[in-house]
């Protein structure tokens, strides 16, 4: 089907469903893409997002740490929850709320830097003070919280919202961690130059799309080039990038007439390709389709940037000695480090929580959650299982899967509510179901939007086949999100 026809499929079906909500198409387009986004991503009319329960009278000091997306967003909303906010957010960063999602679109020469930079100030709620300082402690057995320029910050309640940190110094022969939406200085002194790149900061990205037409530009000699992709051993924010980008590769390679004279491959440190066995079956097909090769069970652990060469442990089980009690083999694990060549390779890079949270007693005491660091929180109100007063929320959030801007849009208001009930005294009753979006970017023109909770099941919000690659996907990427989340979440409304 072409994408004028399945554009106009989509589109048909999108008006009956906006006409059972009691609104039009027109309408919905009329808030720059608000209306119609917040309708395609989560099951409800933009009216219904406006709305927010009449606010409480409940009295508390409420910190946040972190003046990102999930930050600023919950602030916003508290602002119109509580009749009476107190609210301070603590961030160091003046471009946090820059739109992330974007710069896997900069990668792929989409998008210039400029499309995703924003003020954070422009975004701040009336009425909210704002720190421009660092946590470097966190006190919350009594209470408190001290900054980096020597600050003790007291709360009545605290909301962790400090995201995460991008760990290139964990591969050995790369330096430094960072956040994605600052200068990596350190990072960039190895990463974004001869070959080797990642769309993980804003200036990686576009660095990225620069090696992109290195590699073209080289294909374009007759010579036979190597281009790996890689996907570490630790949760990381939005899982389906790493292929995002190389699909977009893929695209550009074959927009250049020079395919043929580029192996691909991908590495991830996991069996499959997708945790929603649906998505799973998906994506390999369209990796056949495509002649993208990949090999399970894979971590780069070691990387020579002068010489080109990577270093993998490979892992594997192997078939033991007999054990009849159990009446089969013991499974015996195994491992080595496999060397390989490349001329592009793109590093996502392990990611933790940040020092702060990692060291302190907010974070998961055992478990493999607490290797990251995350904040330990009740999967599905959102609250700290030890310290009734602190909630956390989207990257840092010691959570099943969740690291997307998708799941930050349904965390917020189910923290809110949550945190008015107990400034109320009340039992929490609002609940995350686990709600992940991510539009996987599968060519310049086609989006397969995979949507799932924890059942691990395809959730649609349309009657469209999820696991299809369709035009009208990449018209809400590339149009849609960005201000559903800018102007929408930022404001608490969407």
């Amino acid at each position: 089907m072409g994408n004028n026809e399945e554009l106009k499929k989509a589109l048909d079906i999108l008006d009956v469903e906006l006409k059972k909500k009691g609104i039009s198409r027109r309408d919905a387009l009329k808030v720059a893409g608000l209306g119609s986004a917040t309708f395609l991503m989560g099951n409800g009319t933009e009216a219904e997002a406006a709305t927010i329960a009449s606010a409480s009278d409940a009295k508390g000091k409420i910190l946040i740490v972190g003046g990102g997306l999930a930050g600023i967003s919950t602030a916003a909303r508290l602002t119109s929850s509580l009749s009476n906010p107190d609210i301070t957010v603590i961030e160091p960063n003046p471009l946090s709320v820059c739109y992330q999602p974007g710069q896997t679109l900069i990668g792929a020469g989409v998008w210039e830097k400029e499309d995703i930079v924003y003020n954070t100030k422009d975004y701040l709620p009336s009425g909210v003070k704002m720190i421009k300082d660092k946590v470097i402690e966190f006190d919350p057995e009594n209470n408190k919280v001290m900054t980096a320029g020597g600050e003790t910050i007291s709360y009545d309640f605290l909301i962790v919202a400090t995201g995460l940190v991008l760990d290139y110094g964990a591969i050995k022969g790369l330096d430094g961690v960072g956040l994605s939406s600052e200068p990596n200085a350190e990072v960039s002194q190895k990463i974004g130059k001869n070959g080797v790149h990642s769309i993980y900061y804003a200036d990686g990205a576009v660095n990225t799309y620069k090696g992109v037409q290195e590699l073209i530009k080289e294909a374009k000699t007759g010579k036979k080039l190597k281009a790996l992709f890689t996907h570490p051993n630790t949760p990381i924010k939005c899982g389906g990038a790493p292929k995002k980008i190389m699909y977009l590769t893929e695209a550009r390679l074959r927009e250049a007439g020079v395919r043929d004279n580029v192996d691909m491959s991908f590495y991830p440190n996991g069996g499959k390709m997708f945790g929603v066995p649906e998505y799973h079956d998906a994506i390999v097909k369209q990796f056949e389709a495509r002649n993208m090769k990949w090999e399970y069970k894979n971590n780069l652990v070691e990387i020579d940037v002068n010489t080109k060469k990577a270093i993998f442990e490979k892992r594997w089980l192997e078939k033991g000695e007999y054990d009849p009690d159990l009446e089969d083999y013991d499974m015996i694990p195994m491992s080595k480090r496999i060397e390989r060549d490349y001329d592009f390779i793109h590093i996502t890079p392990p990611m933790r929580a940040p020092d702060a949270v990692k060291n302190s007693s907010l974070a998961w005491q055992k478990g493999s959650a607490s290797k990251g660091g995350w904040v330990e929180l009740n999967k599905e109100t959102l609250q700290h299982t030890r310290y009734k007063n602190v909630f956390g929320l989207g990257d840092v959030a010691g959570i099943p899967m969740g690291k997307t801007g998708g799941s930050v849009r349904k965390q917020y208001k189910v923290l809110v509510d949550n945190l008015v009930l107990a400034m109320e005294g009340k039992e929490l009753t609002a609940k995350y179901a686990g709600y992940t979006v991510c539009p996987l970017i599968t060519d310049i023109g086609t989006v397969m939007l995979a949507e799932f909770d924890w059942t691990k099941k395809p959730t649609p919000s349309f009657p469209l086949d999820p696991t299809q690659e369709r035009y009208i996907w990449w018209l809400l990427k590339v149009y849609a999100l960005k201000p559903m989340t800018i102007h929408g979440m930022l404001s608490g409304k969407a």
